[in-house]
């Protein structure tokens, strides 16, 4: 018998995670099978772990699983496995990366009458993100709203546009290189400083923006505070131009993120962190190179942008 279900195993986890055929596996678990993650805490059914592992091969196209062993004993079952994909498609929200990645896990079974009622498994898919070097990442397959959804507290939408109209920030364009090594960029006013020590930066992208997948796939980002003489720097990076750098002078920090010359100070950094936030995704960088000058900023507040050389100390 164990030699027998060990097979099966076997053949069922490679139908489902190479082929995405379900039959074997559907055949081995019980009508009310749930599968638990040790690493959240998510119960999913059936149909819930076969929409994963569907999303999943859907990203990673030329996914292989190899079952290292399957160990059984009495009533319960083991089953150790490794993957091997390449990121090649959006994974939920996540944008490809192009990355090879590697990983492995374990589940282990209860068997109610030779089926699989329940397992716990080491893997998630906010595991492979991990091993994508995306590990602060919400899972794809996690609602990622359900943080978010309590409205009863939530203040009416004009008034939290009221309160931020009263909000003085500056004027930065974030910018990167894509995969072709052609500089892309966008203008963002959602910046903040961290900590400095260590140096940590914070930016917030819209995942609408057509920059936002070249961003999220790179390890390094430059961010760029305008000058109050850059009016046009900053037209151009609002606007929905094709080329935003046709027509702007650049040049390459360390580690060759774009830095717009003329700003009023530079910084590249490094990405370690990438948090979501429904329509947006808060970068967390570590600064690695900076440079300042005397130029004035041009300031934004209540949708409108001002000369920063006009301030009055209190």
């Amino acid at each position: 018998m164990q030699a027998n279900i060990k097979d099966a195993v076997a053949a069922a986890w490679s139908d489902a995670w190479d082929r995405g055929d379900f039959g074997a596996f559907e055949a081995l678990v019980t009508p009310d099978y749930q599968r638990e993650s040790t690493r959240s805490g998510r119960v999913s059914t059936l149909d819930e772990f076969k929409q994963e592992v569907t999303e999943v091969r859907a990203a990673f196209p030329d996914l292989v699983t190899r079952i290292d062993r399957v160990l059984v004993e009495d009533d319960a079952l083991a089953v150790f496995w490794t993957s091997d994909g390449t990121f090649t498609q959006p994974l939920g929200t996540v944008p490809p990366t192009g990355k090879r990645v590697i990983t492995n896990g374990s589940n282990y079974a209860t068997l109610r009458d030779g089926l699989i009622s329940h397992e716990r498994v080491t893997w998630d898919s906010a595991e492979l993100l991990t091993h994508l070097g995306l590990p602060s990442l919400h899972s794809a397959f996690e609602d990622a709203d359900a943080d978010y959804a309590d409205e009863s507290t939530a203040p009416p939408r004009e008034m939290l546009k009221a309160f931020n109209k009263q909000f003085i920030s500056g004027v930065t364009v974030v910018t990167t290189k894509d995969e072709d090594g052609k500089p892309r960029g966008l203008a963002v006013s959602a910046y903040s400083s961290v900590s400095l020590d260590p140096p940590l930066v914070l930016v917030c992208v819209q995942k609408s923006s057509s920059t936002y997948p070249s961003l999220f796939r790179s390890t390094n980002l430059g961010i760029n505070i305008l000058s109050s003489e850059q009016q046009d720097v900053l037209a151009t990076f609002a606007s929905k131009s094709a080329d935003k750098f046709a027509d702007i002078t650049w040049h390459e920090a360390p580690e060759g993120s774009p830095l717009i010359d003329g700003s009023s100070a530079s910084i590249e950094v490094e990405i370690k962190e990438r948090f979501q936030a429904l329509t947006h995704t808060i970068f967390i960088g570590r600064v690695h190179h900076a440079t300042t000058t005397d130029d004035a900023p041009i300031l934004y507040k209540a949708g409108k942008f001002f000369d920063g050389r006009g301030l009055s100390q209190l």
